[in-house]
């Protein structure tokens, strides 16, 4: 495609305007008025020869194999101009699907035989299969007349997947002994109920761990060793309906969540429990039994990536009412969810009771930030104030709603997004540390 610069927009009405004015001052003069579209004409045709055609150029295009939700790839263009191609300055645009946030056009001048690379970042906005369509390349000629417009087909599919990169790197951080989020998930000696080992009685022990049995038959104080208990269930519950698939941050509710279900399942899997998945929203999307060993991990993590955003309303009785059906003995239950108030949080506070008779719940949501602004901002006019209000009044509902779960003895988790995995996985040791399950 060629196109005619400002440039020659510019020339052709100046050539025009002298041409009038010449054929104005004498008539006899008026072959200069069609001599000066035709200089222009010439001049646009001389540029657009002289400009390097789409051959001229040599693309490669590296893409990732896979893009992790809330963490920016790049999409790295290596273009090179031909050895007899005169230099050009070249605009590139990338054209991607829906489920990618557009990338900034770059500008690059490219030199004959020099090679140049251009970085396009690739930010997720939901999970899927996303594609890179096309590529525009548009450079202008010699005598910048003229911009040529190439299209490149590039039709490269980019799974985008929670994020186990992040989960990996922050699992790796929490299961050294100086993590600064948490403490490293091991056998704690004198903790726990499960026994392990005898050994020999030192001050500063618990009084309590003395085997008075062995330690008449060695002769000497010895003391039990327990560590928490292993193998224990944990169900991860996801809430897929439509209040999960507002962003929050740019990235759905529902991918904060599984971000940080990850994290946590991982550890988990590290401690030698089973980890297990279940989503639900008007109706049960999908269930996958409990697993244990870091091995497994691959197969929770396919789990999670079945599970898609779902625009209906979730029905908490039927959901829950189905996991508890599942479960045949005590587990943790991590139930990731949303609500707006307390009159819509009824049913679900309900069928969370009727859960927590038989298993731990822990009630996961996270804060969003809009709300709290809302409230402690300064009101500069009645619309302000209006919106402060009810913001207070959404914040005032949800106390009220982990208020009422608290004293059915389901521990609540509200916590900002930054936070969220960490904290649950702290909450998770602690609920280990005091063997609550």
């Amino acid at each position: 495609m060629i196109r005619p610069t400002e440039r020659a927009v510019l020339l052709a009405a100046a050539v025009s305007a002298f041409a009038l004015i010449v054929a104005l001052v004498d008539d006899r003069f008026w072959v200069v008025g069609l001599a000066g579209p035709a200089v222009t004409v010439l001049a646009v045709g001389l540029d657009t020869l002289l400009a390097p055609t789409r051959h001229a150029f040599a693309v490669d295009i590296a893409s990732p194999g896979a893009i992790y939700i809330g963490e920016p790839e790049e999409l790295v263009l290596r273009l090179a101009l031909a050895a007899e191609a005169p230099a050009c300055p070249c605009l590139v645009l990338c054209e991607v699907s829906a489920l990618l946030e557009p990338p900034p056009p770059a500008a690059v001048e490219l030199l004959p035989d020099q090679p140049a690379s251009v970085a396009f970042p690739l930010n997720a906005v939901r999970r899927g299969q996303a594609r890179v369509e096309w590529l525009w390349l548009r450079w202008r000629g010699p005598l910048g007349l003229v911009d040529r417009i190439a299209r490149i087909a590039v039709d490269r599919e980019l799974p985008v997947v929670p994020n186990i990169r992040a989960v990996r790197s922050l699992a790796f951080q929490l299961t050294t002994r100086d993590a600064p989020f948490g403490p490293r998930p091991q056998a704690q000696q004198g903790e726990g109920s499960e026994f392990v080992a005898l050994r020999e009685y030192v001050p500063g022990l618990d009084h309590r761990s003395i085997d008075w049995k062995h330690s008449a038959r060695h002769r000497k104080l010895v003391c039990k060793e327990f560590q928490s208990e292993r193998s224990q269930r944990i169900v991860l519950a996801f809430d897929t309906g439509y209040l999960m698939g507002e962003p929050l941050g740019g990235i759905p509710r529902l991918d904060h969540a599984i971000n940080a279900a990850l994290l946590m399942g991982y550890m988990s899997l590290r401690a030698g429990d089973q980890v297990g998945i279940f989503s639900f929203d008007a109706k049960v999307r999908h269930f996958a039994p409990p697993v244990s060993g870091v091995q497994n991990f691959a197969r929770v993590q396919q789990a999670v990536a079945r599970i898609d955003y779902q625009p209906q309303e979730t029905n908490f009785t039927l959901g829950l009412t189905d996991l508890l059906g599942r479960l045949n003995r005590r587990n943790l239950v991590i139930v990731m969810t949303e609500f707006v108030d307390s009159v819509t949080a009824d049913l679900m506070v309900q069928n969370l009771q009727r859960l927590a008779a038989r298993h731990l719940v822990v009630f996961v949501t996270l804060q969003n930030p809009v709300l709290p602004r809302l409230v402690h901002s300064y009101p500069a006019t009645l619309d302000d104030l209006s919106r402060a209000v009810i913001a207070e009044g959404f914040l005032r509902d949800r106390q009220v709603v982990f208020e009422r779960l608290r004293r059915l003895g389901i521990l609540c988790l509200d916590a900002p997004r930054e936070r969220i995995g960490i904290d649950l996985v702290n909450r998770y040791l602690a609920i280990k540390r005091e063997e609550l399950v």
